[in-house]
């Protein structure tokens, strides 16, 4: 009978470099064996055809993954053109093929103007979004179209890195929930042709840039040299994807009643009603997450993410 490996409290944030070919949950959970960790969550799904920016949320850490999950991106993507794919990406089958368009830089530059700003975008089918409690991807494997309701989004930059007479390559920023794929696709259209995806990195996402990331293979190396403690010590802490709100430091009888659900009274005048603020002991030592709410008398700091004391 295989011996069950004992998981471990593990708090921190690991900024992975995502490899190409896995899942954004599969190379999660090569990274939570490692580590050896009871409970672990990533902050927003790349495909395995991409690779890039994704950082990972262990114990604590987890209850402000939604931060990461919320927060705009970039990306660099290169679209094939000539003809379209079921998955929208290099995976996917033929659908049909399409002349290539005349390219020049003049045109395509006219052609990405067009997509910049608000606007709303259809999912794809291929997706990890669920209908009825299945995967979209798991109905389309399966013959099913199903109709998805448009979501807003904001492309903030949509600049030309370079093109070919068959491809272009971009650099995107974004708002949550863009499909790169679904935008590669229209902006073939635009261009008077099909595409696909054949590249994608994710460089950004939130305050995290791709020149702080680990790849998958050094903790590997690094696990197998000098075991998990040595990974554990690339974790960022617990606060890492929330640095960039406010922060605000109590006293020990003000962080007693926040880490026992109470609200305090807030005695900063710079901070406004709705403002998430981080918490911290006079040790400097993070407490957890509250947000500005008024009361009848005063302003009060609401205990929205606390740490566990345990």
């Amino acid at each position: 009978m295989q011996k069950k490996i004992p998981r471990k409290i593990v708090n921190g944030v690991l900024l992975l470099d995502k490899p190409l070919g896995l899942s954004s949950n599969q190379a999660l959970q090569k990274v939570k064996w490692l580590l050896k960790a009871k409970k672990a969550g990533h902050t927003g799904n790349l495909d395995p055809l991409a690779t890039g920016v994704l950082p990972l949320c262990f114990g604590e850490a987890t209850k402000f993954a939604s931060y990461g999950l919320e927060a705009n991106k970039t990306y660099l993507t290169t679209i094939q053109l000539g003809e379209t794919r079921d998955t929208a990406d290099a995976e996917g089958e033929v659908i049909e093929r399409f002349p290539l368009p005349e390219m020049t830089q003049a045109k395509i530059e006219q052609v990405l103007s067009g997509f910049l700003g608000e606007q709303q975008q259809i999912p794809p089918m291929y997706s990890a979004l669920k209908f009825q409690g299945k995967k979209l991807y798991e109905l389309a494997r399966a013959g099913q179209t199903i109709e998805r309701p448009p979501r807003d989004i904001t492309i903030f930059k949509l600049a030309l890195v370079g093109f070919t007479k068959d491809s272009l390559s971009l650099e995107v920023s974004c708002s949550k929930g863009t499909y790169i794929r679904v935008l590669g696709e229209d902006l073939a259209k635009a261009l008077g042709s099909g595409g696909y995806l054949s590249a994608l990195r994710r460089t950004v996402s939130g305050s995290v840039a791709e020149n702080e990331l680990v790849s998958l293979q050094s903790l590997i190396d690094l696990h197998e040299a000098e075991g998990e403690e040595a990974v554990a010590s690339l974790l960022k802490p617990t606060d890492y994807l929330i640095k960039h709100l406010a922060t605000y430091t109590v006293n020990e009888v003000e962080a007693s009643q926040l880490l026992n659900g109470q609200a305090i009274k807030l005695l900063d005048s710079s901070l406004t009603i709705g403002q998430n603020v981080r918490l911290y002991a006079l040790d400097k030592s993070f407490l957890g997450l509250a947000q500005v709410q008024p009361s009848e008398t005063s302003l009060m700091l609401q205990p929205v993410k606390i740490q566990s004391t345990a």
